[in-house]
């Protein structure tokens, strides 16, 4: 077992500290990677302090890890000691049900987190990246492009796929009309993404103050979706709504902004479920409502290749390590554009 150092959460009331934990040996088709960079992602809060009611603690978070392969096993392919490398929010999979099988492993019934998931190798929990190593089977490991900022690039690994996939699926390109609500660190990828892939983007937020800043990120319009008169200009207008807020909200408002046959999909995961929508939204329109999970690993290693072309990263922040706990209450506040990253070379060795 190899020592590794990290920042951990104890229990739901505690701060994250340093910590000093194990990591298994590199295995025939494992790489291992020096951790320079690690998004801070929502889903870490909600996890450390056990909103979603699954923590098993200790707890380790991070799962947008950008860095360094150090090293490989005997069996491995893809990657060789030097190369760029990330590994995003899948360490595993079971690799043979149908959505295996298909690329699909975020939607396997027994997939493996990076981090709080039983670890088939140790019978542990998975321990994140808010580390300075991690090692990951070959499979789970993404190709980074050398074109862009290495740093940035790292929230690409759960905001970018979580944003992707759902354009993907849903065919946005020229012609849709494609609305995002929320412009935080899913909504400003969203954003980004769906103007890269040409096509008409309007930006749904309650902050006046985001409008500026949503037409320079590829927003054609930005509505504040507490003025009804805003928002009813658009009725009946939008091809697909993608809608990454993650807190409980009336659904409806936007729903009714669907044409006929449009989909709106649910990104963000609230600790309190949506109010119940309106059937009658739905059902006279045949609309839908629908969820999406992150993305496959041959798909978030499609969105890296996208983003290279396009020239696309997150705008980040960098904090050091020990500022991870200010972050989150400053993350809770908004006050962030629009992804804290970590320079894990911070990290204090234990």
């Amino acid at each position: 077992m190899r020592k590794v150092n990290g920042y951990v959460a104890h229990s739901a009331k505690e701060a994250l500290v340093p910590f000093t934990f194990e990591r298994r040996e590199v295995g025939a088709k494992d790489v291992q990677i020096e951790i320079l960079f690690c998004g801070v992602c929502h889903s870490d809060l909600h996890t450390a302090r056990n909103e979603w009611q699954n923590t098993v603690y200790p707890v380790v978070p991070g799962h947008e890890i950008v860095g360094r392969v150090t090293a490989v096993g005997a069996n491995v392919k893809a990657f060789k000691v030097g190369d760029l490398a990330g590994v995003g929010c899948l360490s595993d999979s079971c690799r043979v049900c149908p959505d295996c099988a298909d690329g699909l492993e975020q939607y396997c019934d027994q997939e493996i987190f990076t981090y709080n998931s039983p670890d088939k190798y140790t019978g542990k929990m998975t321990y994140g990246g808010y580390s300075n190593q991690i090692i990951t089977d070959e499979h789970f490991v993404l190709r980074i492009p050398t074109k862009l900022d290495l740093a940035a690039v790292a929230p690409l690994l759960c905001a970018g796929i979580t944003t992707y996939s759902p354009l993907r699926h849903w065919k946005v390109g020229p012609g849709s009309k494609v609305g995002i609500v929320g412009l935080g660190g899913l909504g400003h990828m969203a954003v980004k993404l769906a103007h890269a892939m040409g096509a008409h983007v309007v930006l749904f937020t309650t902050s006046p103050n985001k409008i500026e800043d949503a037409k320079r990120l590829g927003a054609d319009d930005v509505v504040i979706s507490k003025n009804p008169d805003e928002m009813k200009k658009h009725l009946k207008s939008f091809d697909f709504i993608l809608n990454t807020v993650a807190a409980s909200h009336n659904l409806d408002v936007f729903t009714e902004l669907l044409k006929r046959d449009g989909t709106m999909c649910l990104n963000g995961v609230p600790e309190f479920s949506h109010p119940s929508p309106s059937i009658f939204n739905l059902i006279f329109k045949r609309r839908q409502i629908a969820g999406s999970l992150i993305g496959g690993i041959k798909e978030t290693q499609e969105m890296l290749d996208f983003c290279a072309e396009h020239n696309i990263t997150s705008d980040i922040e960098i904090i050091a390590m020990k500022d991870v706990n200010e972050a989150y209450e400053r993350m809770l506040k908004g006050d962030v554009k629009y992804r804290f990253v970590i320079d894990m070379s911070t990290l204090k060795v234990l």
